[in-house]
């Protein structure tokens, strides 16, 4: 069972690594006020979800303790996240604010995962 959770953690961190690395991509354009929700974001955000539920239902199976306060906090996040991504997916520029609204989400809930014990 731990080899599974740890390749769903995997999974969970490409996630984390495509929503982030396209909106790191993005931010000259930003700038620019020409920045755009490239498919890997809503390709990142997507893996997030799936591989996150996956990860509290085997955590849960495996007896693990689960923080859902934590949990549904994180999935709020993303879940709005995924939402402003996927509205806006075929827009040819995005408004900088709701841009750079998407990027601090992302940030907040790398930082709620990693510092919230």
């Amino acid at each position: 069972m731990r080899v599974l959770i740890d390749v769903f953690v995997a999974l969970h961190i490409i996630g984390i690594a495509a929503l982030l690395g396209g909106f790191l991509t993005q931010l000259k354009a930003m700038g620019a006020g020409t920045a755009r929700f490239v498919p890997g974001m809503l390709h990142g955000a997507l893996t997030m979800l799936v591989t996150g539920v996956a990860l509290v239902g085997l955590d849960q199976a495996d007896d693990h303790p689960v923080n859902n306060v934590k949990i549904g906090i994180k999935l709020l996040i993303l879940v709005v996240v995924l939402a402003l991504v996927y509205v806006k997916r075929d827009e040819e520029k995005v408004d900088k604010g709701l841009f750079a609204a998407v990027g601090a989400l992302t940030i907040v809930n790398i930082f709620i995962a990693t510092l919230w014990n």
